[in-house]
């Protein structure tokens, strides 16, 4: 019996806001922009609902990689959401840095609904950084370990 080594790829999570982001990433399949399937998108109505946990979950869950993206600063259709995102994103940023976790596994981007562009290729540097940082062990948990 011959064991076949299967490739790995990178677990992506992307939290998108669905007024700008997720439009933005239909707008990218509409055009027919492409970005790895590995990208895993989570809708949330605002940048500021996705909760730091969130983030610390996805990790434990398997994640290589996880993305936020939201409305551009000033365009936030909850007015100051984003603003509320940005300032906790950059204390979590720093915790994760505290626990080990590679500043370029965690990221910020403002995509517009009118940014398909912008969303596919911010994602596929994304993977692409993901993919040269390798897979990420510190904080998964085994109990999450999925096999397929």
């Amino acid at each position: 019996m011959s064991v076949v080594e299967k490739e790995w790829k990178p677990r992506i999570v992307a939290f998108c806001c669905n007024w700008c982001s997720y439009a933005g990433a239909d707008l990218a399949g509409t055009n027919r922009l492409s970005y790895p399937a590995d990208v895993k998108i989570i809708r949330v109505p605002c940048s500021c609902r996705v909760n730091p946990m969130f983030i610390l979950r996805a990790f434990q869950r398997g994640a290589d990689g996880v993305i936020m993206c939201g409305c551009h600063p000033g365009d936030c259709h909850y007015t100051s959401g984003n603003y509320f995102a940005r300032r906790r994103m950059t204390l979590l940023f720093s915790m994760l840095n505290y626990l080990g976790i590679e500043s370029g596994r965690t990221r910020v981007e403002w995509v517009s609904a009118a940014e398909g562009a912008k969303f596919a290729a911010t994602m596929n540097e994304f993977v692409k950084t993901i993919t040269e940082l390798g897979e990420c062990k510190k904080l998964e948990d085994v109990r999450c370990k999925t096999t397929e």
